[in-house]
């Protein structure tokens, strides 16, 4: 029941060929997310099954049901007991060894978060950029379907074509050489999922449009 997860840009390469990516949240605090529907409360990923019908699935999606929380300058597992494969009756992987130490199970998802950590304080550096280049702007998507009114999409940003155009060659080669310049044209490519956003809703429409 939601419509878009965060994103860490090392995932771009996988996530741009299956979901549009924009950047949510306020002009001084945003990040990458990948929209999963048009609609409040709606993933169009999800089959009846509930199985994920896409090849790449987000790291934040298949981090759950646990999370980090910060305690104290460090980090702490935490995990949502409300979950419905978490049990207390010895069912499944364990967390804790007989002598109480971390199972391996729970050392492959330590590993596993703070790989997500690091490559969420790099896409925040990333973020960090764009915000200094003044390149996002609030966009708008409209999806045209055959029955009913447009559904509008708002409250995102996208980085504007027209201001990477106007970068002095400076700056477009320091984000060519910190492998940014390649990020902002994955995410401008995904873009164009918006249309496979539009078939995923059942509906003969016609092409989206964005402002």
């Amino acid at each position: 029941e939601v419509n878009s997860v965060p994103l860490t840009a090392i995932e771009f390469p996988y996530a741009a060929g299956e979901y549009p990516i924009v950047f949510g949240g306020t002009e001084a605090d945003f990040t990458p997310v990948a929209l999963l529907g048009v609609r409040n409360n709606e993933n169009l990923f999800l089959g009846p099954d509930g199985a994920w019908q896409a090849r790449y699935i987000p790291a934040f999606v298949r981090r759950y049901p646990f999370v980090f929380s910060h305690a104290e300058a460090q980090f702490v597992l935490c995990v949502d007991e409300e979950f419905p494969g978490f049990n207390r009756e010895g069912r499944g992987q364990p967390l804790f060894t007989a002598d109480g130490a971390t199972s391996p199970y729970v050392d492959g998802i330590l590993h596993f978060l703070q790989d997500y950590q690091v490559n969420f304080n790099a896409s925040q550096r990333f973020c960090e950029r764009l915000r200094e280049l003044d390149l996002l702007e609030p966009m708008t998507a409209q999806i045209n379907v055959e029955a009913g009114p447009p559904l509008m999409l708002a409250g995102f940003m996208a980085v504007s074509r027209d201001k990477l155009k106007a970068l002095p060659a400076e700056s477009l080669a320091e984000l060519a050489k910190s492998d940014e310049l390649e990020l902002i044209y994955m995410h401008l490519q995904s873009m164009r999922n918006f249309d496979l956003l539009r078939e995923r809703l059942g509906h003969q429409a016609e092409p989206h449009t964005i402002n």
